[in-house]
């Protein structure tokens, strides 16, 4: 019982460590959009340093997850979650990385007239904070009807991306002068579809832990 206790006790410092890094994730993906809206290029640059210590924070984690592996040995259920726990640590990082992307666009764009208000990527934005919540949730507290929402909200991420890239590739035939932004702009809306991708891969891992199968929740 006492083993078991300090397996619980183990498991849980993994999950709240977790849970910390999704937060510092959002918040990394909330900041460097509005280091774009506002053309902040300081609040961009400390966008990127903030990345550092969500590797150091993965890092940390994964070592935890290797020592409960190797010295207490789970089985079953349990192994599952902490396999999953490490597959969407590696999906977690790359969405900060987009984050990154993100603020090295607008460090690329500077302080030009900003042409943003032509797409729609701050709900791409927003919905994509609200899938990492869901899908995080979905996989704490094994929730098969949060991984399923979360691959819903991908197809939405999916006609989004799709209608900001029609508009910006039009608007960019028509003004010439203004490649630079725009191209950043094409980017950027790249980076946030591909968060989403990332995303529903950790939905995918709650579904596995959950029922035990793979899903595709992005067919």
């Amino acid at each position: 019982m006492v083993v078991r206790e300090s397996f619980d006790s183990s498991l849980q410092e993994l999950q709240e460590k977790m849970m910390e890094m999704g937060e510092l994730t959002g918040t990394l993906i909330e900041k460097s959009f509005i280091a774009l809206q506002n053309q902040d290029i300081e609040l961009a640059l400390r966008v990127i340093e903030d990345d550092d210590e969500i590797d150091d924070l993965q890092s940390e984690i994964d070592q935890l997850a290797i020592w409960l592996i190797v010295k207490e040995q789970p089985v079953a259920r349990d192994l599952r979650k902490i396999i999953g726990a490490i597959k969407i640590l590696t999906d977690v990082e790359r969405v900060a990385d987009f984050g990154v992307n993100i603020a090295k666009a607008t460090i690329q764009i500077g302080n030009v007239h900003s042409l943003i208000h032509l797409t729609d990527l701050e709900t791409m934005k927003n919905r994509c904070i609200s899938m990492l919540e869901k899908s995080l949730q979905a996989f704490f507290e094994e929730n098969i009807s949060l991984a399923k929402e979360v691959g819903d909200m991908d197809d939405q991420i999916d006609d989004l991306s799709d209608a900001n890239y029609k508009k910006l590739s039009a608007y960019l035939s028509e003004h010439p002068e203004e490649t630079n932004q725009l191209v950043q702009l094409i980017l950027v809306n790249r980076h946030l579809e591909r968060t989403a991708d990332h995303i529903t891969n950790i939905a995918e891992s709650a579904a596995y832990l959950i029922k035990g199968k793979k899903y595709d929740l992005n067919p």
